[in-house]
């Protein structure tokens, strides 16, 4: 069987884009710049191991304190 560089390209493009949707919204509740999480994100997913990685960072990483929680 013969894996083209098409297809790696593809399952590789997909795959960025997946984790770096995952990424922006768990770096909406982790992080105060949800954007550069979610391009850290498909960067980082360029080798699929390290983006996965890196959702499982963001994943135990302490959530931001909500607006109401703040004391004034």
């Amino acid at each position: 069987m013969n894996i083209s560089l098409t297809v790696i390209g593809q399952f590789i493009t997909i795959f960025a884009v997946v984790i770096a949707a995952v990424s922006y919204y768990l770096g909406r509740r982790k992080t105060e710049t949800p954007v550069l999480a979610a391009l850290l994100g498909a960067v980082f997913s360029i080798i699929p191991i390290f983006g996965l990685v890196y959702v499982v960072f963001l994943m135990f990483k302490k959530d931001l304190p909500r607006d109401s929680e703040v004391p004034a």
